[in-house]
C-alpha cells in the first residue's frame, strides 16, 4: 500500500488512519470510526469547564483569578502563576465566579540521585522454605534487604501486585487486576500478621501451604483458599483490636476504600462479575448497595483490614532497597474499578495493538478505556488515585505501555484487533500529573516505551524526567549508545529469556503451542548478544548470560535491571502473549529457592557486573 496523507484526528479524539509497525500509513475504515464516536458520545453543552494543568510562571487565565489552595486558604493572582505557589490541587475561580480545577505541578519528575542496578523480579515466583506455596511479601522483603545490604542493589522492579477478585478461580495475569488502587492480599505473609502467631488454625494452614511448594504451576487458588481461612481465623481474635493505627488508615482511605471492601463482599456473595450482579448492586451509588454494606459490616472491614496489612507488608519490603511497581494499562472489566468508574469507561471496546511484526493479528488486552471527554470532566481523579496509590510505597513506577497516555488502541465487540483505531488522549495534562504524584512520593518514574512509538513521546517523557525503557532484545545500538535517560535491560516478562533464546527452547516453546513464531526477530535478537558479546555458537548458557549483562553493564542508562530469571538461567520466560489457558503463563516459580538462589555464583556474578557498571563512568562499545 502506497504512503497517504499524515493522520487526522476528528472532535472524538479518534485517528482516520496510523502507521504501521512495517512504516505503512494505513487507513480506518469509516464503519470503524462511526462505531467508536457512538461509543465515545458527545459532551454535554453545559459541562464545567476543563481542569487547568500548569506550572508556576504560566498565564493565568483571563488575567487574574482567585484561588483556593489545597489546604484551604485562598490566595489572588494576576498575570502569571507565581514562582511560590504550592505544587498540588487547587481551584481557580474566574471573574465570573465560576469554579476550575488547578493542578500545579514541577513538570519534572523525581530523579534518583546516582546511577543503580536492581533486579526485576515475579514476586510470585520468589518462592522460599516458608512460601505457602507461591512468593510472598516476605520473600520480597527477604530479597530486597539481601539484594541491597549485600549486593548493593538499589531497587527492586516488582510485577504488578494489584488485587484481584477474592472469588474463585484467582485471575492469574498481574496485568489483569480487578483495581489497579489496591492490593492483592494473596501475596500476605500470614505468618506475620499480627495476632497470627499461636493461632492452631493458622498452624494448620501454613503446614498445608508448604506442602504447595513442590507442584509446579503455581496453584493460586488452593494458596488463596488456605490463606483466606487463616487470615478469617485471625480476625475473629483481631476484630476488636485490628492493629496499632488501623482505624486510622481505614479513615483516611475514605469511600474509595469502603467502596472496594465492598465489591469483595458482593464478589463473594454473587460472583465475581458485576454485570451480572442483581440490578440493585450494578451501580456502588445504588441504596442498596450502602444498606447492603451496612448489613455486612463486619465482612466489608475485615477486607479493609487485608488492604492494610499488604501495604504495611508491601511498605516493610521495600525498606532496604525501592521498589519500582508496574502499573498495568487498564483493568478487568468486571473488576473493582471498573464497577466504580463504569459511567467513565468504554462499554463494548477493549483495548490492544494493531498487527506488528511479533503479533502478525494484533492483540487485544481486554481492557476497558476511559472515555477521554469523560475522564477530563472527572477532574482526572480516577487517574490521580490510581497513580498516587502505585506510589505509595515511594520507589518508583513503570508506566506499562507509557504510549497508551498519548494514544490507546481501541477494539470494538466482536471485531479483531486489526479492525479498530487509535484514540487520541491529553497526554500533556496526564504526563504533568504523573511528574506532580512522582514529586510528591519521591518515585522515579519508567515508560515502558517498547513496540510503535509514534514521534514526539519520548521527547514529551524525556522533558518530563520520565526515563525510557531499553532492551537489548530490541535495540540494534551497541548499549555504549543508548540514552542517558533511560532504564536498561535484556528482556522483560513477554519475551525470551537468554536461556531460552540461546538454546532454542523458547522458539520451540512457540511451535508446539500452535503459534506463529517470529524466526526472523528470534535470530536478531540472538545476533545482538552473539556479536557484540563475542559469542560462539558452542557457549555455554552461562556464558551467554554473563555477555548479555557485561553488555547490559556498558549502557549509560540512569537505571540497570536484571531479571532474576536470568540471574539463575531459567529457560522458560513468565508470560508468552496469545498461549492462554494452553501454557501456565503467570504460574511458573523459580527453579531455586530464594536460600539457594543467595548462593548462587551466577547470581552473584550478575550482580557484581552491574554493580561494578553503576560505580564507574560507562564503558565504549
Amino acid at each position: 500500500m502506497s504512503e497517504i496523507a499524515a493522520p487526522v484526528t476528528d472532535s472524538w479524539g479518534v485517528d482516520d488512519r496510523y502507521l504501521d509497525a512495517g512504516g505503512t500509513m494505513r487507513e480506518v475504515h469509516p464503519v470503524v470510526i462511526e462505531g467508536i464516536r457512538e461509543r465515545i458520545g458527545t459532551p454535554p453543552p453545559d459541562r464545567s469547564p476543563a481542569p487547568l494543568v500548569t506550572r508556576r510562571g504560566e498565564p493565568v487565565p483571563e488575567g487574574r483569578a482567585d484561588l483556593v489552595l489545597e489546604d484551604g486558604s485562598t490566595r489572588e493572582v494576576e498575570g502569571f502563576f507565581p514562582a511560590d505557589l504550592p505544587y498540588g490541587y487547587h481551584a481557580l475561580i474566574g471573574p465570573a465566579g465560576r469554579a476550575r480545577r488547578l493542578i500545579v505541578g514541577p513538570g519534572r519528575a523525581h530523579l534518583p540521585p546516582q546511577r543503580a542496578w536492581g533486579w526485576a523480579v515475579q514476586v510470585y515466583a520468589l518462592r522460599s522454605e516458608r512460601s505457602w506455596g507461591m512468593g510472598d511479601l516476605e520473600d520480597l522483603r527477604r530479597l530486597t534487604r539481601w539484594s541491597g545490604k549485600e549486593l548493593g542493589a538499589g531497587f527492586v522492579l516488582v510485577n504488578p501486585l494489584q488485587a484481584a477478585a477474592p472469588t474463585f478461580p484467582q485471575q492469574p495475569s498481574p496485568y489483569f487486576p480487578a483495581s489497579r488502587r489496591f492490593r492483592n492480599p494473596i501475596y500476605l505473609a500470614v505468618e506475620n500478621v499480627p495476632g497470627a502467631a499461636g493461632v492452631p488454625e493458622v498452624e494448620k494452614a501454613a503446614q498445608a501451604g508448604r506442602a504447595l511448594n513442590d507442584p509446579t504451576p503455581i496453584d493460586r487458588d488452593e494458596v488463596w483458599r488456605l490463606k483466606l481461612a487463616a487470615l478469617e481465623y485471625v480476625w475473629e481474635v483481631r476484630r476488636r483490636d485490628p492493629g496499632p493505627d488501623f482505624a486510622a488508615w481505614t479513615l483516611a482511605g475514605g469511600r474509595a476504600l469502603q467502596e472496594f471492601a465492598t465489591w469483595c463482599v458482593l464478589s463473594e456473595e454473587f460472583g465475581a462479575g458485576w454485570h451480572s450482579w442483581p440490578n440493585a448492586f450494578r451501580n456502588p451509588a445504588d441504596p442498596a448497595v450502602g444498606l447492603f454494606a451496612a448489613e455486612h459490616a463486619d465482612r466489608v472491614q475485615f477486607f479493609c483490614w487485608l488492604q492494610w496489612l499488604t501495604q504495611r507488608q508491601l511498605d516493610e519490603a521495600g525498606r532496604s532497597a525501592r521498589l519500582i511497581q508496574d502499573l498495568p494499562i487498564g483493568v478487568d472489566p468486571q473488576g473493582a474499578d471498573a464497577w466504580v468508574w463504569q459511567d467513565l469507561l468504554a462499554a463494548d471496546v477493549t483495548v490492544g495493538a494493531p498487527p506488528d511484526e511479533f503479533n502478525t493479528r494484533g492483540q487485544d488486552w481486554g481492557l476497558p478505556p476511559f472515555i477521554p471527554w469523560r475522564l477530563v470532566d472527572a477532574g482526572y481523579q480516577p487517574f490521580i488515585d490510581t497513580v498516587r496509590a502505585s506510589m505509595a510505597t515511594g520507589g518508583g513506577l513503570r508506566v506499562d505501555h507509557v504510549m497508551g497516555l498519548f494514544r490507546l488502541w481501541w477494539v470494538p465487540a466482536n471485531s479483531t484487533p486489526a479492525d479498530g483505531a487509535y484514540v487520541r488522549y491529553p497526554a500533556d495534562d496526564l504526563l504533568d500529573i504523573i511528574a506532580l504524584e512522582s514529586w510528591r512520593a519521591d518515585a522515579v518514574v519508567v515508560g515502558e516505551d517498547l513496540g510503535t512509538v509514534e514521534p514526539g513521546v519520548r521527547e514529551a517523557m524525556a522533558e518530563r524526567n520520565i526515563l525510557s525503557y531499553r532492551l537489548l532484545w530490541f535495540e540494534d545500538d551497541h548499549p555504549a549508545r543508548w540514552p542517558a535517560s533511560a532504564m536498561a535491560a535484556v528482556t522483560t516478562h513477554d519475551l525470551p529469556t537468554v536461556a531460552g533464546l540461546w538454546t532454542g527452547t523458547d522458539l520451540a516453546e512457540q511451535s508446539e503451542l500452535g503459534l506463529d513464531p517470529n524466526e526472523v526477530g528470534t535470530v536478531r535478537m540472538r545476533e545482538r548478544l552473539a556479536g557484540p558479546g563475542r559469542l560462539t555458537d558452542q557457549a555455554s548458557v552461562p556464558d551467554a548470560i554473563g555477555a548479555a549483562h557485561d553488555l547490559l553493564g556498558r549502557a549509560p542508562c540512569r537505571l540497570l535491571v536484571a531479571g532474576l530469571d536470568d540471574a539463575v538461567a531459567a529457560a522458560d520466560r513468565p508470560n508468552i502473549p496469545g498461549t492462554d489457558p494452553d501454557r501456565a503463563n503467570w504460574a511458573l516459580p523459580l527453579p531455586v529457592t530464594l536460600r539457594e538462589l543467595e548462593r548462587l555464583p551466577l547470581v552473584r556474578q550478575v550482580a557484581a557486573t552491574l554493580g561494578a557498571a553503576v560505580a564507574e563512568p560507562p564503558r565504549p562499545g
